[in-house]
């Protein structure tokens, strides 16, 4: 898979070229040299995204460029299609017998619905964060190990877990007891030992599903300056509903919103607005993005 350059400007949501291969909140808003560009290094396009399951639509008319080694954040309020979203640029939504996607994901040009793609493929290539840290009732060791071992890596383990256990900055922690058990470590342990995990694959993409609602304050921050840390080699989209999060930690933000159909009632999730984190928490261009951001609603 490729890379090109992508054109897409940075501002307010939706741009419908045709993808070429490759706060205010009284708190600090991080700033990086990616954070003052418009997105010049595309990995992931979505185009008029719409997905359905069953009758109920749950997201449509998503357009949105995810810049490499950058961290996007996705907020909104909930049902508005953030994590069903995230599940869509991986090929989860697969495994849901009544999904259905419509419109197109282009990770460095190709798009990953078309006929001859491998989800598998996918899958390792843009890796997932849940919200709930998952860590398989095995060792530590056997945990990092899980994802090469599948792949048929049998040879160099011992130096992929400790590279991807130092990666997810864990490695001091747990360096003298691999193999105890991955349930034995606290929240903010086991949630970076499942960072590892989806690192030891190499990846490209990380999508985080709201990594921190389970955390404490302390193993909160230990994640975010982690997600400041990888960004250096991956692209990150994370999911939150801390609004203060997404301002510490994010580059870019999209606004997400539920869209009620009164004659029949049905909800829809529909990206409202999509540009640089410190526009969004102060100049954000449409009145529901601010309502939003400031608790007037959500």
């Amino acid at each position: 898979m490729g890379d090109q350059p992508a054109t897409a400007a940075h501002a307010t949501v939706v741009g419908d070229a045709a993808p070429t291969e490759q706060t205010h909140l009284h708190t600090e808003v991080r700033r990086s040299s990616a954070a003052s560009r418009e997105i010049t290094d595309t990995v992931l396009k979505v185009r008029d995204l719409e997905v359905r399951y069953g009758d109920f639509t749950a997201l449509k008319g998503v357009h949105l460029d995810v810049p490499r080694n950058e961290i996007t954040a996705m907020i909104g309020p909930s049902g508005c299609g953030k994590s069903t979203l995230l599940r869509s640029v991986n090929r989860m939504n697969d495994l849901i017998p009544t999904a259905k996607v419509v419109g197109s994901v282009y990770y460095h040009g190709e798009d990953i619905y078309a006929d001859d793609v491998d989800p598998v493929e996918v899958r390792r290539r843009i890796g997932m964060v849940f919200q709930k840290p998952n860590p398989f009732p095995k060792s530590i060791y056997d945990n990092v190990a899980f994802g090469p071992r599948l792949n048929g890596v049998r040879q160099g383990l011992d130096d992929v877990v400790e590279q991807s256990l130092r990666r997810a900055a864990l490695w001091d922690e747990v360096k003298d007891k691999l193999k105890g058990s991955g349930l034995a470590l606290s929240g903010g342990q086991q949630q970076r030992l499942c960072i590892a995990r989806a690192l030891a694959v190499h990846p490209d993409v990380i999508l985080m599903d709201e990594p921190c609602s389970a955390l404490d304050p302390i193993a909160t921050m230990a994640i975010e300056d982690l997600m400041q840390d990888m960004k250096r080699d991956y692209s990150i989209v994370v999911v939150t509903h801390n609004m203060q999060q997404a301002a510490r930690v994010s580059d870019r933000t999209a606004f997400f919103t539920v869209n009620v159909d009164h004659r029949t009632n049905e909800r829809t999730g529909e990206l409202v607005e999509y540009d640089l984190t410190e526009t969004i928490f102060t100049q954000a261009s449409d009145q529901r993005t601010e309502d939003y951001i400031t608790g007037r609603f959500g």
